[in-house]
């Protein structure tokens, strides 16, 4: 199984490529781990990535995309992958189905979450953490057991300023800026699948467990 996640931040796909990896028992790829993996291994395209990190620099797609392309022809991912968050451009999802290609290979699925831009903001500004061990509540789904305090330290939880609602508004625009023409791309080539992210976490694993058992259409 080949599969690509999509979608805004607070749609909940983090929690279902989690689910879906374990399920599958496929890896669950995103840039950000292949980023802190290949620097901490010290690897060539590490040491690149690393130089622009350190000067606060946007990674290129060049390296991002020899960082995801070494990863998928590793024996890890022989089995299939679940690609959460990327590709972000058109331009990375050039290369990747270029690379499938190459192997023959194709992505099975491009499943894209949707949720009303009222729950994201609900949720996300939910939020809550500790600025010390790092955990993460809900004020609705995971409450702390003392208000305002958590659970495993004792420190006072904070709202990060990702989680206020003003700050969310900007991130959801840049978002639809950003992956609108990717979604009409993977839309054109009759890949992209739209799972609603609404409602509890297992009715969405249901709903998502059924999508990926339909045979692929592109």
């Amino acid at each position: 199984m080949r599969v690509v996640f999509l979608g805004p931040p607070g749609v909940g796909k983090g929690t279902q490529a989690d689910f879906v990896a374990q399920k599958y028992e496929i890896p669950k790829l995103s840039t950000g781990d292949l980023l802190r993996e290949s620097v901490a291994k010290e690897t060539s395209l590490g040491k690149e990535a690393k130089g622009f990190m350190n000067r606060g620099e946007l990674v290129p797609d060049a390296v991002v995309i020899g960082l995801v392309e070494e990863k998928l022809g590793s024996p890890e991912c022989h089995k299939g992958f679940l690609l959460d968050g990327f590709p972000r451009t058109v331009t990375q999802a050039d290369q990747l189905s270029t690379y499938l290609t190459s192997r023959g290979e194709a992505l099975d699925h491009v499943v894209y979450f949707s949720l009303s831009k009222s729950e994201i903001v609900r949720r996300i500004s939910g939020r809550r953490s500790c600025p010390d061990c790092k955990a993460v509540y809900h004020l609705e789904s995971v409450p702390p057991k003392s208000e305002g305090m958590c659970d495993a330290c004792g420190k006072s939880l904070v709202q990060r300023n990702d989680d206020k609602p003003e700050t969310i508004e900007s991130r959801l625009a840049v978002y639809q800026e950003q992956t609108a023409p990717l979604t009409e791309y993977y839309r054109a080539r009759s890949i992209l699948v739209e799972l609603d992210g609404a409602g509890l976490v297992s009715a969405v694993q249901d709903r998502l467990v059924a999508l990926l058992a339909q045979p692929r259409v592109g």
